[in-house]
């Protein structure tokens, strides 16, 4: 059914083009390069466990090296953020909330409500030790500040106008909380993965035209804000990367070949980067949803590597999968809808006619 890995490895080098070749005229997109030192990366954060919950004992100065300097300044100085930051203070969405410093589980969706102050606001913890207390008599206001139970980190505070059944507001910063929606279920022989290899446009025209590939979505993942915008992600100071949501059939395709076509139709090898287009948001990455997911892509990374299939190391990140978030729907399907555009033409379409080449044989029936 598929090519095997020798034989891709063969055939890639032959077919080898500028993976992006992005111009400047890429309609109704901006991009700002940002230092990585400003994103959050949880996978380097030793201290991030949702399962852990002994105290921690942990230096500033470490804390200063694992966080992002915004959520260093809440959660370990007890700044305050804007409030109305971001989406979470009005998401109804179902999930779980975990403090963004260490992990711990500190609320359910289910627990929360959207109260007029402009902040997340909760009306119970998750349980008694999730979140601890101590009074705040700063600014000249008596009141009640809300630290992780396991990292001590700020939360926000404690107020007593909630609604019932406990009459409390956990008014908490959005940028010290962590959501993660629940997960769906796969269904039958369907299986889905997230991957991000610049402009979701164009890894999705591509991923739309394999076959097994019974839907693709384009979205963001990764990053510290819930359900950013489109014009959020393009500031890259989210975080989060342009992704495709990849929904497939196993028994007509597998994650060998899907790893395939995402190393053929985009340069691996370029940090934050796919052609003219720049930033965290770009990114190449893997978001893995398991072990097995993980495994395979460390695999596939590596024979690359061995084989130097590129001439240079491969920089895709492998990051834990928490959340996907869809993008509005101009953006879905956007090459089949807006085929005489430029940036179809000059980027989009030589993607398509690379992938093509090298997967001829496993292109859907039209």
């Amino acid at each position: 059914m598929r090519k095997s890995i020798f034989n891709f490895l063969l055939l890639l080098p032959l077919f080898m083009l500028n993976a992006c070749g992005q111009t400047n005229n890429k309609a109704n997109k901006t991009s700002k390069p940002i230092a990585m030192e400003n994103v959050i990366s949880k996978p380097e954060n030793p201290y991030y466990s949702n399962t852990d919950t002994a105290k921690l004992n942990v230096s500033e100065a470490e804390w200063k090296k694992v966080l992002s300097p915004d959520l260093y300044a809440v959660a370990r100085q007890a700044d305050t953020e804007r409030a109305f930051t971001g989406t979470m203070w009005n998401s109804e969405a179902k999930g779980t909330y975990y403090c963004a410093a260490c992990g711990l589980k500190l609320f359910r969706s289910d627990q929360k409500f959207t109260s007029s102050c402009g902040w997340p606001s909760f009306f119970e913890q998750e349980n008694k030790n999730s979140i601890t207390f101590k009074d705040d008599n700063s600014y000249g206001m008596q009141r009640i500040e809300a630290l992780c139970g396991r990292c001590n980190s700020h939360l926000g505070h404690l107020f007593d106008d909630g609604p019932e059944p406990t009459g409390k507001r956990y008014c908490m910063n959005a940028i010290s909380l962590d959501f993660v929606p629940d997960a769906t279920v796969a269904k039958g022989n369907l299986e889905s993965i997230v991957l991000g290899g610049g402009c979701y446009w164009c890894v999705e025209a591509v991923y739309e035209k394999l076959e097994g590939v019974d839907k693709v979505v384009s979205g963001f993942a990764g990053g510290t804000v819930a359900n950013p915008s489109y014009e959020e992600v393009c500031t890259g100071r989210t975080g989060a990367a342009e992704v495709v949501q990849i929904t497939y059939d196993k028994t007509k395709t597998n994650l060998d070949e899907i790893f395939q076509v995402f190393f053929t139709v985009h340069d691996p090898t370029t940090l934050n980067r796919q052609g003219a287009d720049v930033g965290t948001q770009y990114r190449s990455v893997i978001f893995y949803a398991n072990e097995e997911q993980k495994k395979a892509a460390e695999s596939i990374i590596a024979e690359l590597n061995n084989a130097n299939v590129y001439g240079s190391k491969i920089v895709t990140t492998l990051e834990p999968f928490k959340a996907f978030y869809k993008a509005k729907d101009y953006h879905q399907n956007y090459y089949e809808n807006n085929k005489d555009q430029p940036y179809c033409q000059m980027v989009i379409q030589p993607k398509i006619e690379k992938f093509e080449k090298v997967f001829k044989d496993r292109l859907k029936k039209k």
